[in-house]
């Protein structure tokens, strides 16, 4: 199972609402909990491979955005609220294009479907595509090329109209 199969399993189980999921597949085991009082976090561990492969998973709670009741005074800052955030799903390196002697995936002002690769974030030597889950326009970059991402952290602000 692949990075990406497993990232696409946490996203389910985040969704579907179940507390705890358990698979396991010849030597692999997987154990996706989620918790409605537990921060937000995901955790991959692989042990050694002399022994068999043991990942954890602990997938993020699906809760809806809250909004902040403290905004005393409405700025420009806050024009950003009519905007889509694109988050990393991942701990990584960020990269905006694929390899150094190609083009940018995406620039602001750039038209993006549902499923269109917005960046690369490498996480232990592996590339992952990081793919929107919104149609729109690109209007903000908010991460630096090469630069270290969390795992929810905003990276694109895109239009949606």
């Amino acid at each position: 199972m692949d990075i990406k199969e497993i990232q696409n399993l946490i996203k389910f189980v985040a969704k579907s609402g179940a507390s705890e999921v358990k698979l396991e597949m010849g030597e692999t085991k997987i154990t996706i909990k989620t918790g409605s009082n537990a921060p937000e976090t995901t955790i991959i561990q692989a042990a050694p491979q002399v022994a068999a492969p043991h990942i954890v998973a602990a997938a993020p709670v699906a809760q809806p955005e809250a909004t902040s009741a403290a905004p005393a005074k409405e700025t420009p800052a806050n024009d950003d609220s009519k905007y889509v955030t694109v988050k990393s799903p991942i701990i990584g390196t960020f990269y905006r294009k694929p390899s150094p002697d190609k083009p940018t995936f995406v620039e602001v002002g750039s038209d993006i479907k549902i499923g269109d690769t917005v960046c690369v974030i490498e996480a232990m030597k592996l590339f992952n595509e990081i793919e929107s889950e919104v149609s729109g326009k690109i209007v903000k970059v908010l991460v630096d090329d090469s630069t270290p991402v969390e795992f929810d952290q905003p990276l694109f602000l895109v239009d949606p109209s």
